[in-house]
Protein backbone atom coordinates (compact mmCIF):
# COMPACT_ATOMS: atom_id res chain seq x y z
CA UNK A 1 0.00 0.00 0.00
CA UNK A 2 2.84 2.35 0.48
CA UNK A 3 4.41 1.85 -2.71
CA UNK A 4 1.41 2.44 -4.39
CA UNK A 5 0.43 5.59 -2.31
CA UNK A 6 4.13 6.60 -2.93
CA UNK A 7 3.96 6.58 -6.81
CA UNK A 8 0.62 8.34 -6.44
CA UNK A 9 2.39 11.03 -4.07
CA UNK A 10 5.37 11.50 -6.90
CA UNK A 11 2.96 11.70 -10.00
CA UNK A 12 1.01 14.37 -8.25
CA UNK A 13 4.26 16.66 -7.66
CA UNK A 14 5.41 15.64 -11.14
CA UNK A 15 2.64 16.23 -13.05
CA UNK A 16 1.38 20.18 -12.27
CA UNK A 17 0.62 22.31 -14.67
CA UNK A 18 -1.61 25.31 -16.02
CA UNK A 19 -4.64 25.52 -18.13
CA UNK A 20 -4.34 28.34 -20.22
CA UNK A 21 -7.02 31.41 -19.97
CA UNK A 22 -8.52 30.05 -17.08
CA UNK A 23 -4.83 29.40 -14.74
CA UNK A 24 -6.14 26.39 -12.50
CA UNK A 25 -3.59 24.48 -11.30
CA UNK A 26 -4.13 20.87 -13.34
CA UNK A 27 -2.71 17.04 -12.86
CA UNK A 28 -1.44 16.07 -16.00
CA UNK A 29 1.81 13.78 -16.23
CA UNK A 30 0.80 11.85 -19.86
CA UNK A 31 3.83 12.48 -22.30
CA UNK A 32 2.45 14.33 -24.88
CA UNK A 33 3.52 11.31 -27.81
CA UNK A 34 1.85 8.29 -26.15
CA UNK A 35 -1.28 11.22 -25.91
CA UNK A 36 -1.38 12.17 -29.49
CA UNK A 37 -0.72 8.23 -30.08
CA UNK A 38 -3.40 7.13 -28.25
CA UNK A 39 -5.27 9.94 -29.68
CA UNK A 40 -4.77 9.52 -33.32
CA UNK A 41 -5.38 5.26 -32.93
CA UNK A 42 -8.79 6.27 -31.34
CA UNK A 43 -9.70 8.74 -34.18
CA UNK A 44 -8.69 6.70 -37.48
CA UNK A 45 -10.79 3.78 -35.24
CA UNK A 46 -13.87 5.96 -34.80
CA UNK A 47 -13.67 7.31 -38.76
CA UNK A 48 -13.74 3.35 -39.91
CA UNK A 49 -16.41 2.89 -38.04
CA UNK A 50 -18.61 6.01 -39.33
CA UNK A 51 -20.17 6.65 -42.50
CA UNK A 52 -18.72 10.50 -43.50
CA UNK A 53 -21.66 12.91 -44.40
CA UNK A 54 -21.97 13.69 -48.38
CA UNK A 55 -23.63 16.73 -47.72
CA UNK A 56 -21.10 19.43 -49.38
CA UNK A 57 -22.47 22.29 -47.85
CA UNK A 58 -22.35 21.30 -44.54
CA UNK A 59 -19.24 19.88 -44.44
CA UNK A 60 -17.83 23.35 -45.73
CA UNK A 61 -19.50 24.99 -43.07
CA UNK A 62 -17.83 22.62 -40.17
CA UNK A 63 -14.49 23.15 -41.82
CA UNK A 64 -15.15 26.65 -42.22
CA UNK A 65 -15.88 27.72 -38.82
CA UNK A 66 -13.31 24.91 -37.64
CA UNK A 67 -10.45 26.79 -39.18
CA UNK A 68 -11.75 29.88 -38.33
CA UNK A 69 -11.46 28.83 -34.29
CA UNK A 70 -8.24 26.86 -34.68
CA UNK A 71 -6.57 29.73 -36.11
CA UNK A 72 -8.12 31.89 -32.91
CA UNK A 73 -6.39 28.63 -30.72
CA UNK A 74 -3.40 29.24 -32.29
CA UNK A 75 -2.80 32.94 -32.52
CA UNK A 76 -4.17 32.79 -28.89
CA UNK A 77 -1.22 30.19 -28.02
CA UNK A 78 1.45 32.70 -30.00
CA UNK A 79 0.25 35.39 -27.69
CA UNK A 80 0.65 33.56 -24.16
CA UNK A 81 4.32 32.07 -25.27
CA UNK A 82 2.91 28.69 -26.17
CA UNK A 83 4.53 28.58 -29.29
CA UNK A 84 6.52 25.41 -29.13
CA UNK A 85 2.78 23.80 -28.01
CA UNK A 86 1.62 24.33 -31.42
CA UNK A 87 3.41 21.44 -32.96
CA UNK A 88 1.27 18.78 -30.83
CA UNK A 89 -1.84 20.08 -33.07
CA UNK A 90 -2.45 19.31 -37.18
CA UNK A 91 -6.29 20.22 -37.34
CA UNK A 92 -7.91 18.20 -38.86
CA UNK A 93 -12.14 18.19 -39.10
CA UNK A 94 -14.68 16.33 -40.28
CA UNK A 95 -18.46 15.72 -40.41
CA UNK A 96 -20.03 12.06 -39.59
CA UNK A 97 -23.72 11.31 -40.81
CA UNK A 98 -25.44 10.19 -37.94
CA UNK A 99 -28.50 12.04 -37.62
CA UNK A 100 -29.15 10.70 -34.09
CA UNK A 101 -25.90 11.65 -32.34
CA UNK A 102 -26.60 15.59 -31.21
CA UNK A 103 -22.80 15.16 -30.20
CA UNK A 104 -18.73 16.51 -31.42
CA UNK A 105 -15.55 16.04 -30.08
CA UNK A 106 -12.27 16.85 -30.24
CA UNK A 107 -9.18 14.17 -29.64
CA UNK A 108 -6.03 15.93 -28.38
CA UNK A 109 -3.57 16.60 -31.39
CA UNK A 110 -6.73 18.88 -32.87
CA UNK A 111 -9.19 15.62 -34.55
CA UNK A 112 -12.42 17.47 -34.59
CA UNK A 113 -16.04 15.52 -35.45
CA UNK A 114 -19.20 16.56 -35.75
CA UNK A 115 -22.14 14.44 -35.81
CA UNK A 116 -24.86 15.80 -38.21
CA UNK A 117 -27.05 15.38 -34.99
CA UNK A 118 -25.80 18.15 -34.02
CA UNK A 119 -26.50 20.62 -36.99
CA UNK A 120 -29.83 21.43 -36.45
CA UNK A 121 -29.36 22.08 -32.81
CA UNK A 122 -26.73 24.66 -33.82
CA UNK A 123 -28.55 26.41 -36.86
CA UNK A 124 -26.14 28.56 -38.21
CA UNK A 125 -22.10 29.69 -37.79
CA UNK A 126 -22.73 31.47 -34.34
CA UNK A 127 -23.87 28.42 -33.06
CA UNK A 128 -21.93 26.08 -34.64
CA UNK A 129 -18.69 27.86 -33.47
CA UNK A 130 -20.28 27.92 -30.02
CA UNK A 131 -19.39 23.74 -30.11
CA UNK A 132 -16.34 23.48 -31.93
CA UNK A 133 -14.60 26.05 -30.07
CA UNK A 134 -15.78 23.84 -27.11
CA UNK A 135 -14.39 21.36 -28.00
CA UNK A 136 -11.18 22.95 -29.29
CA UNK A 137 -10.87 24.24 -25.83
CA UNK A 138 -10.87 21.17 -24.52
CA UNK A 139 -7.89 20.15 -26.41
CA UNK A 140 -5.97 23.11 -25.56
CA UNK A 141 -6.88 22.67 -22.21
CA UNK A 142 -5.19 19.43 -22.26
CA UNK A 143 -8.43 17.78 -20.58
CA UNK A 144 -7.68 14.28 -22.35
CA UNK A 145 -4.23 14.12 -20.51
CA UNK A 146 -5.88 15.28 -17.19
CA UNK A 147 -8.47 12.57 -17.27
CA UNK A 148 -6.09 10.01 -18.04
CA UNK A 149 -3.86 11.30 -15.02
CA UNK A 150 -6.63 10.97 -13.12
CA UNK A 151 -8.10 7.96 -13.98
CA UNK A 152 -3.67 6.58 -13.23
CA UNK A 153 -3.92 8.06 -9.59
CA UNK A 154 -7.67 6.65 -8.96
CA UNK A 155 -5.95 3.32 -10.13
CA UNK A 156 -2.90 3.76 -8.04
CA UNK A 157 -5.17 4.16 -4.92
CA UNK A 158 -7.34 1.08 -5.53
CA UNK A 159 -3.59 -0.79 -5.63
CA UNK A 160 -3.41 0.10 -2.42
CA UNK A 161 -6.86 -0.80 -0.68
CA UNK A 162 -6.31 -3.83 -2.38
CA UNK A 163 -2.97 -4.66 -0.51
CA UNK A 164 -4.54 -3.49 2.73
CA UNK A 165 -7.70 -6.02 2.52
CA UNK A 166 -5.63 -8.87 0.86
CA UNK A 167 -5.88 -10.96 4.88
CA UNK A 168 -9.45 -10.56 4.86
CA UNK A 169 -12.31 -12.61 3.11
CA UNK A 170 -13.11 -12.32 -0.28
CA UNK A 171 -16.25 -10.78 0.45
CA UNK A 172 -15.22 -8.16 2.28
CA UNK A 173 -12.42 -7.01 -0.54
CA UNK A 174 -15.02 -6.89 -3.00
CA UNK A 175 -16.97 -4.65 -1.04
CA UNK A 176 -14.37 -2.39 0.18
CA UNK A 177 -13.30 -2.02 -3.85
CA UNK A 178 -16.53 -1.32 -4.55
CA UNK A 179 -17.14 1.65 -2.59
CA UNK A 180 -14.01 2.68 -3.20
CA UNK A 181 -14.41 2.87 -7.22
CA UNK A 182 -17.92 4.49 -6.35
CA UNK A 183 -15.97 7.36 -4.27
CA UNK A 184 -13.55 7.90 -6.83
CA UNK A 185 -16.26 8.04 -9.67
CA UNK A 186 -18.73 10.48 -7.78
CA UNK A 187 -15.96 12.30 -5.43
CA UNK A 188 -13.05 12.76 -8.23
CA UNK A 189 -13.91 11.96 -11.89
CA UNK A 190 -17.33 13.27 -12.16
CA UNK A 191 -16.96 16.59 -10.43
CA UNK A 192 -13.89 16.54 -12.18
CA UNK A 193 -15.19 16.06 -15.89
CA UNK A 194 -17.86 18.83 -14.91
CA UNK A 195 -15.36 21.25 -13.83
CA UNK A 196 -13.81 20.21 -17.07
CA UNK A 197 -16.86 20.98 -19.16
CA UNK A 198 -17.36 24.44 -17.35
CA UNK A 199 -13.68 25.43 -18.14
CA UNK A 200 -14.13 24.63 -21.89
CA UNK A 201 -16.85 26.61 -22.17
CA UNK A 202 -15.03 29.77 -20.17
CA UNK A 203 -12.29 28.93 -22.65
CA UNK A 204 -14.90 28.59 -26.09
CA UNK A 205 -15.94 32.41 -25.25
CA UNK A 206 -12.55 33.27 -25.77
CA UNK A 207 -12.05 31.68 -28.41
CA UNK A 208 -15.02 31.81 -31.26
CA UNK A 209 -15.31 35.75 -29.84
CA UNK A 210 -11.71 35.98 -30.73
CA UNK A 211 -12.45 34.32 -34.49
CA UNK A 212 -15.45 37.21 -34.98
CA UNK A 213 -17.96 34.91 -33.59
CA UNK A 214 -20.49 36.50 -31.10
CA UNK A 215 -20.56 35.11 -27.68
CA UNK A 216 -24.02 35.45 -26.84
CA UNK A 217 -24.63 32.70 -29.31
CA UNK A 218 -23.47 30.47 -26.76
CA UNK A 219 -26.44 31.36 -24.68
CA UNK A 220 -29.25 30.53 -27.38
CA UNK A 221 -27.21 27.35 -28.54
CA UNK A 222 -27.32 25.92 -25.36
CA UNK A 223 -31.00 26.79 -24.66
CA UNK A 224 -31.91 24.88 -27.40
CA UNK A 225 -30.11 22.06 -26.03
CA UNK A 226 -32.39 22.53 -23.17
CA UNK A 227 -35.56 22.13 -25.10
CA UNK A 228 -34.84 18.57 -26.53
CA UNK A 229 -35.85 17.01 -24.06
CA UNK A 230 -35.87 13.58 -23.03
CA UNK A 231 -34.61 11.58 -19.44
CA UNK A 232 -31.74 14.11 -17.97
CA UNK A 233 -29.23 12.13 -15.93
CA UNK A 234 -29.17 13.86 -12.26
CA UNK A 235 -26.42 16.40 -12.61
CA UNK A 236 -24.13 14.38 -9.72
CA UNK A 237 -24.13 11.64 -11.56
CA UNK A 238 -23.42 13.02 -14.89
CA UNK A 239 -20.07 14.04 -16.81
CA UNK A 240 -21.90 17.25 -17.78
CA UNK A 241 -23.37 20.06 -15.53
CA UNK A 242 -27.03 20.66 -15.83
CA UNK A 243 -28.07 22.84 -18.42
CA UNK A 244 -29.50 25.92 -16.40
CA UNK A 245 -26.19 26.44 -13.95
CA UNK A 246 -24.12 25.92 -17.15
CA UNK A 247 -25.95 28.90 -18.77
CA UNK A 248 -25.81 30.75 -15.83
CA UNK A 249 -22.44 30.54 -16.36
CA UNK A 250 -21.89 31.00 -19.81
CA UNK A 251 -23.44 34.70 -18.73
CA UNK A 252 -21.34 35.39 -16.39
CA UNK A 253 -18.27 35.06 -18.94
CA UNK A 254 -19.72 36.59 -22.01
CA UNK A 255 -18.68 40.06 -20.66
CA UNK A 256 -15.05 38.83 -20.87
CA UNK A 257 -15.31 37.24 -24.48
CA UNK A 258 -17.34 40.52 -25.78
CA UNK A 259 -13.97 42.23 -25.75
CA UNK A 260 -12.43 40.13 -27.95
CA UNK A 261 -15.23 39.82 -30.24
CA UNK A 262 -15.54 43.87 -30.27
CA UNK A 263 -12.02 44.15 -30.96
Amino acid sequence: MRKAISFAFILILAGCSTVPITGRKQLSFIPQGQLLSLSDESYKDVLSKSTLSTDAAKTSEVMEVGRNIASAAESFMRDNGMEKELANYNWEFNVIQDDKIVNAFCMPGGKIVVYTGILPVTQDKNGLATVISHEVAHAIANHGGERMSQELVVQAGGMGISQLMKSRPEQARQIMQQVYGAGAQYGVLLPYSRSHENEADHIGLILMARAGYDPKAAVAFWERMNKLGGAKVPEILSTHPATSRRIANIEKEIPEAEKYYKS
